[in-house]
């Protein structure tokens, strides 16, 4: 394997996770298969139905968007009629600054970037703060991450008194009693993602929750056919699935757990992450992410933190050649 002769550019790699196309090209001569561990998704994704061939080769009929909101709904224990399907909790962020009307916006921070750069292009004053400082911030709304991406953080107590309060529970399946959905309604509005937990990022699925009311007009932006055939299959069958979700929860600890001691042992720090991620620093991050991605393994940087790597969990399988290139990566 031949290296470059010269260190590629991170830039492409420091807006978010998935980059492959973007790995090839900056590697070439990488093994492959990539191992791409850039995102927080579960490497061994939910197996049940799917989408039949003659539900694919029609319009959803609203009546399976209802049945799946309210499959959603007895998951996250809430009524139905406060929550309404969205093309992913990412099309949800996007939307909910043009929705809402706020002019200022307080942001817990270090976050996922996705959420300030939704207000910002909705034309709002963003503040990106430390959490301990959200009640001392001027704004019209609030939003936090709960568990927060990328450090995990956990934010307890939250409430949205008189501004707009958006909880991001994103990846709250790893942690379970964080949850505020039961408490969404008002001010308070949570946002839930399916693709994650699941394994399933890209049938494109995620969730408001609110009262009755806005829960209503937030599924209106998105028209009569909100979500695809394969995210109706696999979210009706996934939601009630409650066996592999508890087993999941259990497997995703200990695998954490081990890509802990891998990283620990190759001089890594862990700082943070959930169950699905983890967060992990040290002095030379571009160096690592660059000999890490030489041996075919993605993972993803931070443009405004220069030592931290945030690891995903490989599959099975993988585990071995995540040693070798951690391994590797020290020399």
């Amino acid at each position: 394997m031949s290296a470059p002769s010269s260190d590629p550019n991170l830039e492409d790699f420091l807006r978010h996770g998935g980059r492959l196309a973007a790995a090839r090209r900056a590697f070439p001569d990488a093994p492959t298969p990539w191992l791409d561990l850039s995102t927080g998704i579960n490497p061994r994704p939910w197996k049940g139905a799917r989408a039949t061939a003659v539900s694919l080769t029609r319009l959803p009929d609203p009546d399976e968007i209802t049945a799946l909101e309210a499959a959603a709904a007895g998951a996250f224990g809430v009524s139905p009629d406060r929550v309404a399907a969205v093309p992913g909790a990412e099309a949800a962020l996007r939307a909910l600054p043009r929705l809402l009307g706020a002019r200022s916006v307080a942001i817990a921070a270090p976050t996922y970037g996705g959420h300030a750069e939704a207000w910002r292009l909705a034309g709002a004053k963003v503040q990106c703060v430390a959490p301990r400082d959200l009640a001392a911030a001027a704004s019209e709304a609030v939003v936090v991450v709960n568990p927060n991406n990328p450090n995990g953080a956990r934010h307890e107590d939250l409430a949205a008194g008189d501004r707009w309060l958006i909880v991001d529970e994103s990846f709250v399946e790893t942690a379970p009693e964080l949850s505020v959905a039961a408490r969404a309604g008002g001010r308070l509005i949570v946002l839930r993602s399916f693709g994650k937990f699941y394994g399933l990022a890209g049938v494109r699925l995620g969730f408001v929750i609110a009262e009755p009311g806005l829960a209503a007009r937030i599924g209106a932006q998105f028209g009569d056919w909100p979500v695809s055939a394969e995210a109706i299959a696999a979210g009706r069958a996934a939601y009630a699935d409650h066996a592999w979700r508890e087993a999941t929860a259990a497997r995703l600890t200990k695998e954490a757990a081990r890509l802990d001691a891998l990283l620990a042992a190759s001089g890594f720090e862990i700082v943070g992450g959930t169950s699905l991620f983890r967060l992990a620093a040290t002095p030379d991050a571009a160096g690592r992410f660059t000999a890490l991605a030489r041996r075919g393994v993605l993972t993803r940087p931070f443009s405004d933190q220069p030592t931290w790597l945030r690891f995903g969990l490989p599959k099975s399988k993988d585990w071995p050649r995540l040693q070798s290139a951690l391994e590797g990566s020290c020399r």
